[in-house]
């Protein structure tokens, strides 16, 4: 397979159009274009990593190695020294930043999965939410459906395949060169059509396109995209969700902590004592999200890093928060991302750093 081949299967799953507006999540440094065999996966892009890029043709890392403009690289520095180890041996660099944290099936539900938390959703929503319309011939309306679903269209909260349709007279002049479905060129046809309307996620609308034109039997299709003021239910920041049952807020919070690989709390702001249902996560830093915790309904709140006073607010408030630290909320990602390489990828070697 080609890098872009492993580059567009994690555009897939973590939409770029997800991240967030300061971020920078994409191609950092290297080619795209080539052949990959052996890929690096790595939270950050280390000294470790940049001297062991023998035979590595992509790395894929969780935090961008270039976040802020630079005013100068000298090879004598750290980051100097990683940018001509990557320019050296043509290896491409690409970073899965805020889109792996706020996409369905990313970091939220990871953590979320460490405590089996039920009806889990986002606690700060991201993404938009459009309306499509297509105009199709009577008789060809349930297969384009079909495709446009399967693409990833019409699923409104637990409803899946979500249409509405309405029949009318659609009209259309062949003009010369064309070669019309239906009618004759140079003279006017009227067809009856059904026009059919489903709303769909931003980032999936191009696969949902392609999906209507490989289906529809028009030579030129039809359709209105509209945007929506509908909040996408899909992604987000940080998650919320229903322990199975009412459980001590110490015993959750150990429980965590062994999933994270034995890490403890850096930070505990409120009563561990108190029996808890709801709980919300937030790997990385977190802190900000302390208020949509609350306003979800949470009793506990677990993150990687809260500043003090976002922390003495939250207890003041209610809510229990612990800090687990910044990497080690965020580790998982290696393992997670590794794995689904390794899964959609047999003959990949992937190294998890």
């Amino acid at each position: 397979m080609d890098r872009q081949d492993v580059v567009a299967f994690l555009n897939e799953l973590f939409p770029p159009a997800l991240a967030e507006d300061w971020d920078r999540s994409g191609l950092q440094v290297g080619p795209l274009e080539g052949p990959c065999r052996r890929v690096v996966v790595a939270l950050d892009f280390d000294l470790e990593v940049a001297r062991d890029l023998s035979a590595v043709d992509l790395v894929v890392t969780h935090h961008p190695l270039l976040f802020r403009p630079l005013d100068h690289v000298l090879p004598e520095t750290p980051l100097g020294a990683k940018l001509q180890a990557l320019l050296s041996s043509r290896t491409a660099c690409y970073a899965v930043h805020t889109p792996y944290d706020s996409a369905q099936g990313g970091l939220g539900e990871v953590l979320a999965g460490y405590l089996g938390l039920e009806e889990v959703r986002p606690l700060s929503p991201r993404g938009r939410l459009v309306k499509l319309a297509v105009f199709v011939p009577c008789g060809h309306a349930d297969r384009v459906a079909e495709a446009v679903f399967a693409a990833g269209a019409g699923e409104i909260g637990r409803y899946g395949r979500c249409s509405f349709r309405s029949r009318g007279i659609g009209t259309f002049l062949p003009g010369e060169g064309s070669h019309p479905y239906l009618g004759e060129v140079g003279r006017e046809e009227r067809v009856d059509e059904i026009r059919l309307e489903t709303v769909v996620p931003a980032e999936r609308l191009p696969a949902v396109l392609a999906a209507v034109k490989g289906t529809h039997p028009y030579e030129e299709v039809a359709y209105d995209v509209y945007p929506l003021e509908n909040p996408s239910p899909l992604h987000g920041l940080g998650r919320g969700g229903d322990l199975p049952g009412p459980a001590a807020a110490s015993d959750v919070v150990c429980r965590f902590g062994e999933a994270l690989g034995g890490a403890g709390p850096r930070a505990v702001y409120g009563d561990l004592g108190r029996e808890v249902r709801r709980v919300a996560l937030c790997g990385g830093s977190g802190g900000d999200l302390w208020e949509d915790a609350l306003a979800f309904g949470a009793e506990l709140y677990l993150t990687g890093e809260i500043g003090y006073h976002q922390g003495r607010a939250a207890s003041e408030s209610g809510l229990t928060a612990v800090a687990f630290g910044h990497q080690e909320t965020e580790r998982p990602f290696v393992g997670h991302v590794g794995r689904l390489l390794n899964e959609r990828f047999p003959d990949l070697m992937v190294v998890e750093r």
